[in-house]
């Protein structure tokens, strides 16, 4: 059998629940419970497009020309979206990831980062996929295996399933006080309150026409520290995303700029440890010391 374009498939199950890691960009392709999709798949001869649950290390979302200045050094790295003059989702989407341990329920993906142009850091990332009863939780660890401090920022690109439908006939709730507003190259230009507005979706409500492609922040958490987002498809049944305290943003895309085929059929729902543009701003940027490991969580459950 020939090799998937997204390279070694790592299943894990538990009960009725399935989900496959890959190898290329260690990100996660599929997650259903019985035959439903919880996030939106795409099929094991098919590339990953639009960052397909991908993580976006060592930074997410987009960096203005791909300059930072960090350590009293400044840095370039490639411009990968080359419309809008940005560097993208950081360096791992394409890089081989490793399945490093594995069981029946749980698998995890590791790579290294060497010091290389525009990011001259070592820094390894673990991430664990594992299945329970609660669902599927994701726990990404970054390690600075280096000698010197280092940029990071961590995000990760799964859509969320409607089921067998398009998300304008979903219901979204998403309990967040804040979008960051953007311009043109959809980079950061300030925030404004969502209450009463088009993007306030506190209590769930039809996502119907609306297009969306923008973080949202000030999210309200439970007593364990996690927020919420979820997604009620036709069949009544709600795919959720949870995020922990180290994901202070959650970016929401309807996929218009996709293929014609992709438009509108998942919600991006991107959990990210920092805005924007954070490598150059420095905003929620995290500084990883000498021998340092940060450890964060997000996952998704399927209810009723």
């Amino acid at each position: 059998m020939s090799t998937p374009p997204s390279g070694a498939q790592h299943e894990i199950s538990f009960g009725n629940q399935r989900a496959v890691a890959v190898e290329v960009g260690g990100g996660l392709r599929l997650y259903q419970v019985g035959e439903r999709p919880v996030i939106e798949p795409y099929e094991r001869d098919e590339s990953c497009d639009g960052a397909h649950g991908a993580p976006l290390i060592p930074w997410p979302n987009r960096l203005a020309d791909g300059r930072y200045s960090f350590g009293g050094s400044e840095h370039q790295v490639p411009i990968d979206e080359p419309e809008k003059s940005n560097a993208i989702h950081g360096l791992l989407r394409w890089r081989n990831w490793s399945a490093v341990r594995a069981s029946d329920s749980k698998v995890v993906m590791s790579t290294r980062l060497h010091p290389m142009q525009g990011y001259p850091f070592f820094l390894e990332v673990s991430i664990a996929y594992s299945l329970s009863e609660e669902g599927l939780e994701v726990e990404t660890t970054a390690h600075n295996f280096g000698e010197v401090t280092l940029p990071y920022g961590a995000g990760q690109h799964p859509y969320l399933s409607p089921g067998h439908d398009r998300i304008d006939t979903c219901e979204l709730e998403l309990q967040a006080g804040s979008r960051i507003l953007t311009d043109e190259r959809q980079l950061p230009t300030g925030s404004e309150l969502v209450a009463r507005t088009e993007y306030d979706f506190s209590r769930a409500r039809l996502i119907g026409s609306l297009e969306l492609d923008f973080a949202f922040t000030d999210l309200v958490r439970d007593s364990r520290g996690r927020a919420y987002l979820c997604l009620k498809g036709n069949d009544q049944r709600t795919a959720t995303l949870w995020v922990d305290e180290h994901y202070p943003i959650i970016q929401l895309y309807t996929g218009d700029t996709l293929s014609f085929s992709r438009r509108r059929t998942g919600l991006g729902s991107e959990p990210m440890t920092c805005p924007p543009n954070a490598f150059k701003t420095g905003d929620c940027l995290v500084e990883l010391q000498p021998g340092e490991k940060l450890t964060s969580r997000f996952g998704f459950s399927l209810s009723p």
